[in-house]
Parts: C-alpha cells; structure tokens; sequence
C-alpha cells in the first residue's frame, strides 16, 4: 500500500504523464456514456426482451465486449469489433496479396495507408452487420417500441431503417477515433483499453448476481461463493503466467579486451515468449464466430439457421472445437507475423552475437524457428483451454455473466491489457527516475496488443 501511495505522488509530479492518465479516463467516459444512448426512435423502456436475450450466448459476449452498449440498442451497440474485423482480414491479406506485404515494407507510409483501407472496410463491415442487428432488436420488441411518439406507427419504417444504420455506422468509426485518440495523447493501447472497460463496467453486476444466487436456498451458500472466487483467483494466476511466460535462448556477444587484445564473451538471451501472439489469437477466432449470428441474421430458411444455431450456442461441442481448434492456427499465425526468426539472426549478426553451438546464417534462423515452434504448441494449447474454462464454469452452476470471468477472452483480455498499461505507467517512472510499481523495476506485458 504504501509504494502505491508513493507511485501515485509521483506520477502527480509527472505533468506529462498526468495528463495522458487524465486525458485517458476522459476519453473512456465519453465512451461509457454513449453506451447508454439509446438509437433515435427506440423506446429505451422496452428494451427487456433485448436485455434478457444478450445474457447469454454468443450474444452475451458480444454485449460484454461492448460493455453493455449491445443490450441497450446503443448508439455504439456494435462496438469496436468491426473494426477488430477488418484488422484481421488486412493481415491475412497481407500474408498473400504482394500489394500489402508492399504496404507493410514501407514503413510509416504504408502503416498510413494500411489503416485507412482498414477504416474503409470497417464501414463496410459495419453497414453490413448493422441491419441484423437492428432486425434481431426490431423482432425483440413490442409493438410500438420503434416509434413512442407515434403510436399509430407499428412497424419500422424506411427512414428507420437508413437513419439507423448511418448511426450504428457512425457510432462504431466513433469509438475507433476515440481509441486513436487514447493511443496518440492518452497512455496508449488505445483500442485494447476501450475493450477492456466493456468488460469491467459488467463486472461488479456479475459478482454481485452470482453473491445473491449463492444465497438463496437452493444455491450452496456463502461457502461455494467462496470457493468460486478462490478458483477465480487461482485461474487469473494462471494467466498471468501464460501472459508473461518465456523461453530464454542463450547468445553469446563477443567483447574485444583492450588491454590484452584479447576476446572474451558476454552471456545474453533473446527471450521468447510461450505466448508471443497474446490474445490476439481469442479474437481473432472470437470475431470469426461471430459470423454465424450476422448470417442468420440475414437467413429465413430454417435448415440455414438450424445449422449455423449450433455455431452459437457457446456451451455447444461444435463451438468449442471449432473455437480451440481456430486458437491453435491462429496462434502460429500471429506468432509468424509478428516474430521473424530471419530477422532476428541478421540483428544477431549485425551486432556481433552467435547462438553457443550454431553457426550464425541459416543455421541461427532453423534454430530459433524450431524452439519458437516448440514453445508456441503448449502455449496455444494453453491458450486454447483458457478459453474453453467459462464453458466448465457453467457447466458446474456458474451463472453465466459471472463465467464469463474465469477464462476466455474477458480474462485474457483483462489481464493482458492491465500489464500492458501498467507497463506504460512504469516506463513513464522510469524514465524520469521514479520508482516504479515493482521492486523490480519492470513489468512484463504482452508483445502484441490488440489493435492499437
């Protein structure tokens, strides 16, 4: 407690920091806010049926991610996860179009024009999800939900129907600029931490459902609340691990002795993470799942949507197998892009260092390539089992708000993202000769973020 005092006098001595810290709290209210405007021409007093539907399944994530803003038929219902879309199918592309591997060579440059045809498929994405999301909250509402003020009016009309999608449209580039905004003046992660306030913001309502379903005659008692936060404890601590665990691969940089002109080594490591994609792969596999739900959406034959029904139950096999199968591919795929063992031997190198019983070259890359294979099987593995905890939690009567916080995506996302800033705060100390949060001086956070 008391180098927590201490670290928040200090950063009140940082005006730089301060200000990013303030300017980032700002930006996350004026999100949390627009999450509770109601779309125009929405009763926001009949929004019950909505609200009862997104508490579970596939739905009950989404509103998650959204912090709620999905059961609320907000202005910023679809959140940020078009945009989480739109990333990941420009990264794809850019494994297989040479005109995007062009773009990501280019550095600054091409980064400017990679994020603004991602802005101009985030729109596209969008305006394609928006209208079966307004038909899936048109069919949960009563009649003369649509248009209080007019009761004569019992059906959406057409300017409903275009106004609507323009500010589900709109709402969404919002929030994207709002994470921009974060990244650049606030304390940076600027997407990831919009995310991550969704999730918390339906926290406190799930613990405190879960305290009084465990209370009642039939629920076990104070004594299995208990022990459900204890294994709650039990799994963050897991995931910590599986965020901030590696492999250290040994290098030895040569040192030229003036004195005796002769040579001596100095032991390094290149550390490797068992976890070097973060939780990238959980959303990229999360955002490819949500793809059944916009299809069916847009479906009126019944095989059609029975089908992809089972794609949506999330307590389903035919769910979890594809979801933990897809963490595993996706993990090797973003563990590729984001580590280029070519690249590290030629900085290796460069700067005069060798692998203790490989030769530098070809050698160097085939041995870093196949200890990073090696580390990312478990890690994916482990990732993948992560992800599937929220599935047993409510299989052995948790609710279903509250399981949402042993594992998967929320939990990854939670803990992932609290490091990373936390890491951000301390290099702010740091460099100013603070102390920092730990007595160590230094926090692990994850090598990728989510998208900014």
């Amino acid at each position: 407690m008391k180098r927590l005092i201490t670290t928040i006098r200090n950063i009140n001595k940082i005006d730089d920091l301060r200000n990013r810290i303030l300017y980032t709290i700002g930006i996350l209210l004026i999100y949390r806010l627009g999450s509770k405007v109601v779309i125009p021409g929405i009763d926001p007093h009949q929004l019950a049926a909505l609200q009862e539907q997104a508490e579970g399944g596939i739905l009950g994530l989404l509103n998650m991610f959204s912090g709620g803003a999905f059961s609320n038929a907000s202005i910023f219902a679809l959140g940020i996860m078009p945009y989480i879309s739109a990333s990941i199918v420009i990264q794809l592309l850019g494994m297989a179009i040479p005109y995007f591997q062009r773009l990501q060579r280019e550095g600054e440059s091409g980064r400017r024009k990679i994020n603004q045809i991602t802005r101009y498929l985030t729109v596209i994405i969008t305006a394609a999800q928006a209208p079966a999301y307004l038909k899936n909250v048109v069919y949960n509402l009563p009649a003369g939900a649509i248009s209080p003020f007019d009761p004569a009016i019992t059906t959406p009309t057409t300017f409903f129907w275009i106004s609507s999608i323009i500010i589900l449209v709109s709402g969404t580039m919002f929030v994207m600029w709002l994470g921009e905004k974060i990244t650049d003046k606030g304390i940076g992660n600027g997407i990831s931490l919009i995310i991550m306030i969704g999730i918390i913001a339906r926290l406190p309502f799930a613990l405190f459902s879960e305290f009084a379903s465990k209370m009642e005659e039939q629920g076990g008692g104070l004594v299995f609340f208990v022990v459900e936060i204890a294994i709650l404890v039990f799994v963050i601590l897991l995931t910590i691990l599986l965020v901030q665990g590696t492999r250290k691969i040994p290098v030895q940089y040569a040192k030229r002795i003036v004195g005796n002109k002769q040579y001596g080594g100095v032991r390094q490591y290149i550390p490797l993470k068992v976890n070097s994609a973060g939780v990238m792969p959980i959303i990229f596999a999360q955002a490819i799942m949500f793809l059944p739900m916009t299809l069916a959406g847009f479906s009126s034959s019944e095989s059609v949507t029975g089908f992809i029904a089972s794609f949506t139950n999330i307590d389903g096999f035919a769910y979890n197998l594809t979801q933990f199968v897809m963490i595993i591919l996706f993990t090797y795929f973003y563990t590729a892009i984001t580590i280029n063992p070519k690249q590290m031997a030629d900085d290796m190198k460069k700067n005069g260092g060798f692998i203790p019983g490989v030769k530098p070259g070809k050698k160097t890359v085939d041995f870093i390539d196949n200890i990073l294979s090696r580390i990312t099987l478990p890690g994916s593995i482990f990732l993948g089992l992560v992800t599937l905890l929220p599935t047993f939690a409510r299989l052995l009567g948790v609710s279903n708000e509250f399981a949402m916080f042993y594992g998967g995506t929320s939990l990854l996302i939670l803990v992932g993202v609290v490091l990373d800033t936390l890491q951000q705060v301390e290099s702010h100390l740091l460099m100013r000769h603070y102390d920092g949060l730990t007595k160590s001086g230094r926090i692990k956070g994850r090598t990728a973020g989510i998208m900014g």
